[in-house]
C-alpha cells in the first residue's frame, strides 16, 4: 500500500489529503472510496487508518483534512461549515475522477462521526457517488442543537447563538473574536460537562493515544450560527437507490443519529450493529475497526461492482 500527500481545489479553497493505493497490479482501474474525517478531527487518525486498512482490501482511497482545518487552506482557522465541509466531499470525489488509476464509475463515500453526517447530503446532490457508507454517524448541526442523546435542554442552544451574535460584530471590526473550546483541561471535567461522550472523545483527541498537533481543539463562534438550521439527514431519500451501510457501536450515545438517518433512507439500506462498542472505539481501538474494515470493505466491494 502506497501513500501519497496530493492537494486538489474546494470552492477555492486548497485542501491536502493522503491518496492510499494498493500495492498489488491491478489490470484495470480500480473502485475508490472518499473518507470524510469526524469533527475536530483530521486525516492523520482515524479516516487515514479507515483509508489505508480500505486500500489494503484494494480500493483506491483518499483521506483529507476539511476546509479551514488541518493542513487545508481557509481563514478563519477552526471554521465548522457544514456547507462547506459537504462541497469539501464533492471536491475529493472531483480529485478522484482526474486519477488513471480509479474508476470513475465506482467511487464511493465513507465518513466517520461528523462527516457521517456530510456525507448523506454530499450522496444525495452528487450521483457521481454510487454508495455510501458511515462509521459512528453524526449530524453536527443536530448535537449542537439536541446534544448528542438528544435530551439537551433548548436554552443550551440559544445561549450558543447569544454568543455566536456576540462574536460577528467583534470578526466586522477586524479584531481577534473570540472562539469555542472543544476541550477541557482534565478527562475528569470531560466527564462532568459532557458524560460518557465527552470523556471518550477526550480519552482520544487530547491524550498520546491520538493526539495530534493539527487536530482542532477550538471553532469559531460562527460555527454555530452557520449549523444552526443545517439538516444532514433530511436529504436522505435523494440518496434513491444506491446502496447505504451505517456501522454503530451498540454502546454509542450517538447511536439514535444513525437510526434517524436510516430509517429515511429509501433504497438498499443496512445498519451494522458492533456489540460493545461505544462511538469513539471504531475510531481506534482494534477489535472494533478490524470488525467494521471487514463489513465495510464487503459493502463497497459488492456496492461499487453492480455500479460499473
Amino acid at each position: 500500500m502506497a501513500k501519497t500527500t496530493v492537494a486538489f481545489d474546494s470552492a477555492g479553497i486548497p485542501l491536502v489529503g493522503d491518496l492510499y493505493t494498493p500495492d498489488s497490479p491491478a489490470e484495470s482501474p480500480r473502485p475508490a472510496i472518499v473518507v470524510g474525517h469526524p469533527g475536530s478531527g483530521v486525516k492523520e487518525q482515524t479516516a487515514g487508518l479507515y483509508a489505508q486498512r480500505l486500500a489494503e482490501k484494494g480500493f483506491v482511497t483518499i483521506a483529507f483534512d476539511a476546509a479551514y482545518q488541518g493542513e487545508s487552506g481557509g481563514e478563519p482557522r477552526g471554521l465548522e461549515d457544514p456547507s462547506h465541509r459537504v462541497e469539501d466531499l464533492k471536491a475529493a470525489v472531483s480529485f478522484l475522477t482526474t486519477r488513471g488509476e480509479v474508476d470513475t464509475e465506482r467511487i464511493g463515500a465513507l465518513g466517520i462521526c461528523a462527516s457521517g453526517g456530510y456525507v448523506l447530503p454530499a450522496a444525495a446532490s452528487d450521483h457521481r457517488i454510487k454508495a455510501v457508507g458511515t462509521v459512528s454517524a453524526v449530524d453536527m448541526a443536530r448535537q449542537f442543537r439536541l446534544g448528542a442523546d438528544g435530551a439537551q435542554d433548548p436554552a443550551v442552544f440559544q445561549d450558543l447563538l447569544d454568543a455566536a451574535a456576540r462574536s460577528r460584530p467583534t470578526e466586522a471590526r477586524g479584531e481577534e473574536p473570540p472562539v469555542l473550546a472543544l476541550f477541557p483541561d482534565t478527562a475528569e471535567q470531560a466527564r462532568t460537562l459532557g458524560g460518557e461522550r465527552g470523556a471518550e472523545g477526550f480519552e482520544y483527541y487530547r491524550t498520546p493515544r491520538a493526539r495530534h498537533v493539527r487536530s482542532a481543539s477550538f471553532l469559531t463562534w460562527s460555527s454555530i450560527d452557520r449549523m444552526a438550521t443545517f439538516d444532514a439527514f433530511a436529504p436522505v431519500p435523494l440518496i434513491g437507490r444506491r446502496p447505504l451501510l451505517m456501522v454503530v457501536g451498540t454502546r454509542a450515545v450517538t447511536a439514535r443519529m444513525s437510526v434517524e438517518a436510516f430509517q429515511r433512507a429509501t433504497g438498499p439500506k443496512e445498519i451494522h450493529w458492533i456489540d460493545g462498542a461505544g462511538h469513539v472505539d471504531l475510531y481506534d481501538r482494534k477489535q472494533y475497526v478490524d470488525h467494521a474494515v471487514d463489513i465495510l470493505a464487503d459493502f463497497f466491494a459488492d456496492a461499487l461492482s453492480r455500479a460499473a
